[in-house]
């Protein structure tokens, strides 16, 4: 893995993933197979890189098995926790999941929609002796649970009668007892070495108004047992999910067997499969810490563009297609590893580097005043020195040229100018030649400094000729330049990883992941850009040459007024900077 640079090849990924291998497997033994899946998120909070990860999945998987196996791919909201569950997450996730190109047709579903069947199938398992309502508090639940080592200790509530259970369930579920009162549990194996097997809670008491159902529930299912049942009401055939929830599949199963012997299930069963979640260096994933973020005001909100959520992507510049792209490279594993972040800025590099056309802008200027020979006054009938033609697209001819107006004034960067320079600097310097881009060649004559001894601007003989060797040397650089004349004054903000070290997340005695935010993470100039882009409209990709592709922030441009946002540098500025 590199961080520096674009990242290493890969090892190249198996033609078809441990997933996909599996299906084709099922089909080929034949029995009816569909694939069916979906994406079930909780509406919590904001979706990451990480859904996008599933969500291309699973997506991906019904789009692939479309023909052959009837594939289908379902949008669940598993809403089951209403004290943390929003409206605006519900929106905001289906926008995000639309903008990905993932298609659920008509199959929308919520996990509310069957809190009915749910509570029913409950009372069934309490009928049948596989679950009875617990008085314990949820201190005392830990204390019974065990340990890795230990196995837990039996509920004193565990021989309570089917008709006892059967009746308080009720009252809980009328709101006859208050919160943390008792829960409903499964009856399953107290001394069992997954401990997520030690009679798990099926049911909490919490008054909360929920956003769909109202006041209707003083209960609700919790995510274990409310899951493998959605999946099978909704006729999923593979029910998709990270690693973490490997220890959860016996639990997963455990409850369709008892439904099963029940003769409930209306659909078949589904199957859980898990996959790596996907890890990137420079971030952290858990919404907790992402909410923390935003509540403590450490970025400007869910959507800041140094977020790793796709609000933040998308308002970074980041496209459905490339973040396609990169799911794609990084491919379907079966261990959990950490992705560099290079691999998601490469994969915008490649598509911006064939769609983005090209403009000039200076992000730290430096005025250079152009002269004749010897420093004699520039010939310039209107203030014109060259009008200046540039293709918009160095290999799209199609997309046209824009003329920009030279006058005896420009901007370059500061960078571009070194006053002690190195013999292998191919840029401005005292004496040095250096080709403006598209205008011509300037040699440096005189520095210009201000009180303190800083350099405040070049006066440089021109030359309109760009093969000219007015050195008697041939010109190594080239440099992007703005006419003073008319160049916009624009708001660009230039981002950088959120965090110093690769693994926010890493445990370190006496730290948190707070402890390695970046303070550069964000840096915000006034740049003067060319003329054309005073009119750039919110959402345009643009690369600005030598320097990156930015974008024109949707939510703080105004006409006339954009703002531009780095979505990414170029991959080889540096070596271009190097080489002029």
């Amino acid at each position: 893995m590199t961080t520096d640079g674009a990242p290493n090849d890969p090892e190249k990924p198996a033609s078809r993933n441990f997933i996909q291998q599996q299906i084709d497997a099922d089909l080929k033994a034949g029995g009816g197979v569909r694939v069916h899946t979906r994406f079930p998120p909780e509406p919590n909070g904001y979706l990451h890189i990480g859904h996008a990860k599933s969500i291309c999945l699973n997506s991906g998987l019904a789009s692939e098995y479309a023909e052959l196996a009837q594939g289908r791919f379902n949008l669940r909201f598993d809403d089951t926790n209403p004290a943390k569950e929003e409206q605006e997450y519900v929106d905001a996730i289906m926008d995000d999941v639309r903008w990905l190109g993932a298609d659920w047709q008509d199959r929308l579903f919520y996990t509310s929609d069957y809190f009915e069947t749910l509570y029913g199938w409950a009372v069934a398992l309490i009928e049948a002796g596989h679950a009875y309502v617990c008085d314990l508090t949820a201190e005392e639940m830990r204390e019974h649970r065990g340990t890795l080592t230990e196995p837990g200790k039996e509920s004193p509530f565990r021989t309570r009668t089917a008709a006892e259970s059967a009746k308080l369930f009720q009252e809980m579920r009328e709101g006859k007892h208050p919160d943390g009162a008792m829960t409903l549990r499964a009856k399953i194996d107290m001394a069992s070495p997954n401990i997520n097997l030690r009679d798990p809670v099926m049911y909490r008491i919490k008054h909360a108004h929920h956003q769909r159902s109202g006041d209707a529930w003083s209960i609700y299912p919790s995510y274990d047992w409310a899951h493998g049942q959605s999946d099978a009401i909704e006729g999923i055939t593979y029910s998709i999910c990270t690693l973490e929830f490997n220890n959860h599949r016996p639990l997963y199963d455990w409850f369709l067997d008892r439904l099963a012997e029940l003769e409930l299930l209306p659909k078949g069963r589904p199957r859980q499969i898990e996959f790596a979640r996907l890890n990137l260096t420079y971030t952290v994933m858990s919404k907790r810490k992402l909410l923390q973020l935003v509540q403590e005001k450490h970025v400007a909100g869910w959507d800041d563009p140094r977020m790793p959520t796709i609000r933040g992507l998308r308002r970074r510049g980041y496209t459905g297609e490339s973040i396609r792209a990169f799911c794609e490279r990084i491919g379907v594993a079966k261990q959990n590893s950490m992705i560099d972040l290079v691999w998601l800025e490469d994969a915008l590099r490649e598509e911006l580097n064939e769609s983005a056309p090209r403009r000039m802008a200076v992000l730290r200027p430096l005025k250079v005043t152009l002269t004749g020979p010897g420093g004699a006054a520039l010939e310039a009938p209107g203030g014109v020195v060259k009008e200046c033609k540039l293709a918009n697209h160095p290999q799209k001819p199609e997309l046209g040229e824009r003329t920009i107006v030279l006058g005896t004034e420009l901007y370059v960067e500061a960078d571009d100018f070194m006053e002690d320079a190195p013999g292998k600097f191919f840029r401005l310097k005292p004496g040095g030649a250096v080709r403006l881009r598209g205008a011509g060649v300037v040699v440096c004559d005189e520095v210009i400094k201000d009180a303190t001894g800083a350099v405040v601007e070049l006066r440089c003989s021109f030359d309109p000729d760009t093969n000219a060797k007015p050195t008697g040397k041939k010109v190594k650089g080239t440099i992007h330049w703005v006419p003073a004349g008319t160049a916009v004054d624009a708001e660009v903000r230039l981002y950088d990883h959120l965090f110093r070290v690769e693994n926010p997340d890493k445990a370190e005695e006496g730290k948190t992941f707070l402890d390695h935010l970046n303070p550069d993470s964000l840096e915000t100039l006034t740049a003067k850009v060319e003329p054309a882009l005073a009119d750039a409209e919110p959402g345009e990709r643009l690369q600005f040459e030598r320097l990156g592709y930015f974008y024109v922030d949707p939510k703080d441009s105004a006409p006339g007024a954009p703002v531009f946002n780095r979505a990414v540098t170029l991959r080889d500025t540096w070596g271009k900077t190097q080489k002029g």
